[in-house]
């Protein structure tokens, strides 16, 4: 069974480790699931004013492509110790209505990178807490981090295979879940 991915990075950067991350996963699953890219650049900030049909154009594609997704993947860097605003305000604008967005019930498997050797832990507690708020199903283990990103790089690819490897796991959970139709938590 192919699954529909939807794919979160946390930073705008262009070249950002985040994204290049995003990329090696989404290679490193080809064989299973199909994959769409979310522009949360392109979002204005969360306004409850704004929130009224017909809702910005960047906020209704963001909000189809969750609706339309099996599950999503969010890889992040971690700024001052905590989500990326940019980040934030994609999931803010997502997680409306509280019990009817389209984040409701969906798998979301995280993973985090920094430059130190935590790999953006912090951040990535911040996104679970966002996203259980949100009813989500965040995919509990493994917590995917990726300390000391910037060496992991060759040519603007990642290519760590143990992290990939061990990202493999998570991949498979939230496979299982997609498919078996996990009940939420």
């Amino acid at each position: 069974m192919r699954h529909r991915l939807l794919g979160i990075s946390g930073s705008l950067r262009g070249g950002a480790y985040s994204t290049a991350v995003l990329a090696a996963f989404a290679e490193a699953t080809a064989a299973e699931a199909d994959w769409d890219h979310a522009d949360i650049g392109a979002l204005p900030l969360f306004n409850q004013d704004l929130y009224v049909e017909p809702l910005p154009g960047p906020v209704a594609a963001l909000r189809a492509q969750i609706a339309a997704a099996d599950g999503i993947v969010i890889v992040s860097p971690e700024y001052n110790h905590g989500v990326p605003g940019v980040l934030k305000n994609a999931l803010d604008w997502a997680s409306r209505p509280h019990n009817g967005s389209p984040l409701k019930d969906k798998p979301v498997l995280i993973a985090t990178s920094s430059h130190a050797f935590t790999g953006g832990v912090r951040a990535q507690y911040q996104l679970r807490e966002t996203l259980v708020s949100a009813l989500a199903r965040p995919v509990n283990t493994p917590e995917i981090v990726v300390g000391m990103v910037n060496t992991k790089m060759t040519d603007g690819r990642f290519e760590d295979e143990t992290t990939i490897g061990f990202a493999r796991a998570g991949f498979a959970r939230m496979f299982a879940e997609i498919a078996h139709g996990a009940a939420p938590r």
